[in-house]
């Protein structure tokens, strides 16, 4: 197995990847890295994580990356689903107060 930087991607022949997947895959995910498959020295395929596919099949708006900044600095992206609809139920009530 090719390892480069951080940012490039992983290189493995078919073998490999056929042999060792599943740890591949947790690579994948883990090192937030594309895995590309070559077979006889050429490449044949790309293994991303699912976060990265999305965000190329469809590229967040600016809007939502504004968001999502946001939230991350007042650390409001470590909320739990709970949380937020905690926080959303007491919002309501104060405006329903008013």
């Amino acid at each position: 197995m090719l390892k480069s930087s951080k940012t490039e991607s992983i290189v493995v022949s078919a073998l490999r990847a056929r042999s060792h997947f599943g740890k591949l895959l947790r690579q994948v995910e883990r090192e937030r890295r594309s895995l590309v498959i070559a077979k006889r020295g050429t490449p044949r395929a790309v293994l991303l994580s699912i976060r990265q596919y999305v965000r190329l099949a469809a590229p967040e708006p600016e809007i939502l990356r504004a968001l999502g900044e946001d939230s991350r600095r007042q650390g409001t992206d470590v909320l739990t689903s709970k949380q937020i609809d905690l926080l959303i139920k007491k919002a309501r009530a104060r405006k329903a107060k008013r």
